[in-house]
């Protein structure tokens, strides 16, 4: 909803006027500030009618061009998330919410997109805003992961959670099943390798020479309806079920991620010469002489970022180099409109996607050592308190000193003694980085961000790519220096294009649920532990939850229902802020080798380097608002491609270990059973609730426990189990697990042992 600049509003005296007349309110005295969604929203339901963006902003006097547009960007976001609705009269909102206290108008039919559970059911997302529809079982029998279907209301519960019934499919998500071809009595049928795609019944002319056993991609003829599966045909024979690497090209085509490089792509890269020219050095500051560095994972093959700081008088300054992946590729070149549809690389384990070729990922954009390299740098002033208290950005050329490694890094740092020579020198610099993290993390610290400790896992391969074991990568002192670094740098950037009214993608992430909240605060009752804030806490209540934590042997699990509660990160226009990391500006700057959102911003930063007017700018607030959602989009789906490989590998570990006993940390509560994550291996399996034994088990949500009917006996979150593998199923990535002898009762629920308790899944920031 970008005001055009070249549309005239009506002078404010005559919009007063006219206002008068119609007996809407007078105009206020004029204010600076934007105003806030609450009195926007309080204005719509006090006026009782529906104005247009102009009118809005003639009503709130908003005569500077960035309060403007600031303001046409929240508009846009309340529309979005609902608050705001179309009226009758073109281009006009209203109050989305009715103004009588209590009253809650529901919406009779919805349209959206769906998200299809493994477990037979799904969620429509409103494409107007407001809370997702529950669609059951039934409902889903006709519908697809990825379909946008318009759905009627059929009830709502008291807390504002929907349940539709499908009235009709407006698109269809899914064109193509990836699965393994099962063939029985001459019928074939294609079991998907995503639980959330259907199963698709082959015809037998329709094979395409498949066999029984290899997996294929088959295109979809017709869709599932109520009564019958899809029917398609095989159009790609993958190979065999269990070769090598096939669960990564049945992940890539189950998520329809893109591959292959087009031609015309291919073609770009190769233009460029293998190494910087001295006239792409022209008009830039020259860092060759800084001892920047990457610090980097050992498996890392492409380099975005490095870091160097010096001490000066109060304090130090930071260098934080990135990759200048803008210099090569350009808006409206075949390489950015690739780069724009991937949106991310995707990590597979031992296998990447790129964004980019890699001439480029691995070549001219990465901060390989020894050789010049095109950056953008973010030069940063921190004093002892850990504040940025100056920064600039400026085009450069660098020459990394050194390509280092976290867990290297960490030993050093921990363990100085006997250095010499160029490591003696080296470690001197990492002291003084050191130094600087110190002071941004307590400064972190002191604003309140959410600070979770986890526990990550790394999946080791040996011969023929079969998983010899699944160890952990915990978080080094070196993981929280880059981090600190990046997220200084990053906040940096969002400052430098809002102050400059330059439109850009922030990296957003909103306050948690009221009804998540309750919900958290109930199990943490009963834990003992309480969460301030009210209604609406802040990132700085849950760090203080966070910190009783300590020395808890269920700190894991608690740590993990807390992060359950929190809101996903995206990407949005609208700067709404970081409710994370307890930030007001937070944009990705870091990693534009890998991610989307960061290319633009640089190009952002370079528009206001060049001295750009906003309106000037190759990207409006529409087309950020598309690219946003676009991004958002490809990185959820990066996240669930790369789960189901993991999911395929962990079950491919444990087909040979049935039988085999366990003892494993109670994870996930459902009222189908209960998620038991096995000790030492860090592998997730099911207990169904129809194995409890001879009892009726109710699932309570507020507790996360199961509790028998007759015998009383509770299975709740972080309860300590001996099991037992009984079933692993490949096609659905399910591992059944029992019980073996009687578990430890313990009310509301058991801890387990500190080192069996399972680590948080991070969220991205």
């Amino acid at each position: 909803m970008k005001r055009n600049p070249k549309q005239k509003r009506p002078p404010p005296a005559k919009a007063a006027q006219a206002r008068r007349e119609r007996g809407k309110p007078a105009a206020p005295v004029r204010v600076a500030a934007v105003p806030e969604r609450a009195a926007i929203l309080d204005f719509l339901r006090a006026s009782g009618g529906a104005f247009t963006l102009d009118e809005l902003i003639a009503h709130f006097d908003l005569k500077r061009l960035s309060e403007q547009e600031a303001f046409a960007r929240r508009i846009a976001a309340m529309t979005r998330e609902g608050q705001l609705a179309p009226a009758e009269r073109p281009g006009a909102l209203r109050a989305a919410e009715p103004a009588v206290p209590g009253q809650r108008a529901v919406p009779q039919e919805v349209q959206g997109k769906v998200t299809a559970h493994p477990q037979g059911y799904g969620f429509l997302a409103s494409e107007s805003g407001g809370p997702d529809v529950f669609l059951p079982p039934p409902q889903m029998r006709g519908l697809m992961h990825g379909d946008r279907a318009r759905v009627r209301i059929t009830q709502e519960d008291a807390r504002g959670r929907r349940e539709g019934a499908l009235l009709e499919v407006l698109e269809r998500g899914t064109t193509r099943v990836v699965g393994r071809l099962q063939g029985r009595q001459g019928a074939f049928t294609v079991i998907p390798s995503s639980p959330r795609q259907p199963e698709v019944l082959i015809p037998p002319a329709e094979r395409g020479g498949a066999r029984h056993g290899q997996m294929v991609v088959a295109e979809l003829m017709t869709p599932p309806s109520g009564r019958s599966l899809a029917v398609g045909r095989v159009v790609e024979v993958l190979g065999e079920h269990l070769a090598p690497g096939m669960e990564i090209q049945a992940a890539i085509r189950a998520h329809d991620l893109p591959h292959e490089w087009p031609a015309a792509v291919l073609r770009e890269a190769a233009a460029f010469p293998a190494e910087v020219l001295p006239e792409q050095i022209a008009g830039r500051a020259d860092l060759r002489h800084l001892g920047l560095v990457t610090i980097d994972g050992a498996d890392a093959r492409d380099f975005d970022d490095a870091v160097y700081a010096e001490k000066v008088r109060g304090g130090w300054t930071l260098w934080v180099a990135i990759a200048d992946v803008s210099a090569y590729v350009a808006p409206g070149s075949a390489l950015d409109a690739e780069a724009a549809k991937r949106g991310n690389s995707v990590y597979f384990p031992q296998t990447v996607i790129p964004m980019l070729p890699e001439a480029l990922s691995n070549g001219l954009c990465s901060l390989n050592p020894q050789v010049d390299r095109l950056c953008l740098v973010c030069e940063m002033q921190v004093n002892r308190e850990g504040q940025v208290s100056q920064s600039r950005f400026y085009p450069a050329v660098m020459r990394s000193r050194a390509r280092l490694v976290y867990e290297e890094v960490a030993e050093w740092l921990e363990k100085p003694g006997g250095k010499t020579g160029v490591a003696a020198e080296r470690l001197a610099a990492l002291k003084t980085l050191h130094e600087v993290f110190q002071a941004l993390y307590a400064a972190r610290m002191r604003r309140g961000a959410i600070d979770f400790e986890g526990v990550e896992t790394k999946i080791v391969f040996g011969p023929g790519r079969k998983i010899e074991k699944i160890v952990p990568v915990r978080r080094t002192v070196a993981h929280r220096l880059v981090e600190e670094c990046m997220i200084a740098a990053n906040v940096e950037a969002a400052k430098l294009v809002e102050r400059h009214r330059i439109p850009t993608l922030y990296r957003v992430h909103a306050e948690p649920d009221p009804d998540k909240v309750a919900l958290l605060r109930e199990f943490l009752a009963g834990r003992g532990l309480h969460l301030p804030g009210g209604a609406r806490p802040r990132a700085a209540d849950y760090a203080v939850t966070l910190a009783q934590l300590a020395g808890r042997e269920d700190a894991g699990v608690i740590q993990t229902v807390m992060l359950r509660s929190l809101m996903q990160a995206r990407y949005s226009p609208d700067n709404t802020g970081h409710f994370g990391l307890a930030l007001t500006h937070y944009a990705h700057f870091t990693s534009p080798i890998r991610r989307y959102p960061d290319l633009l911003l640089h190009r952002a930063i370079k528009h206001v380097l060049a001295h750009g007017r906003p309106e000037t700018f190759g990207y409006s607030v529409q087309e950020l608002e598309l690219l946003g959602a676009h991004c958002s989009a490809t990185e959820r789906r990066a996240d669930e491609a790369t789960r189901e490989v993991s999911a395929w590998l962990k079950c491919e570990f444990m087909q040979h270990r049935l039988g085999e006993e366990y003892t494993g940390i109670v994870s996930s509560v459902a009222p189908f059973g209960l998620f038991v994550e096995l000790e030492d291996l860090y592998i997730e399996g099911l207990v169904h609730v129809s194995t409890l034994g001879d009892d009726y088990y109710e699932f309570d949500p507020r507790h996360q426990r199961l509790v028998g009917a007759r015998s009383q006996r509770v299975y709740g979150l972080g309860q300590a189990l001996r099991v037992k593998v009984a079933r692993v199923n490949l096609d659905e990535r399910k591992i059944d697990l029992l019980i073996v002898g009687q578990p430890r009762e313990k009310k509301p629920a058991a801890r387990g042992r500190k080192a069996q308790a399972p680590a948080p899944r991070k969220r991205r920031r």
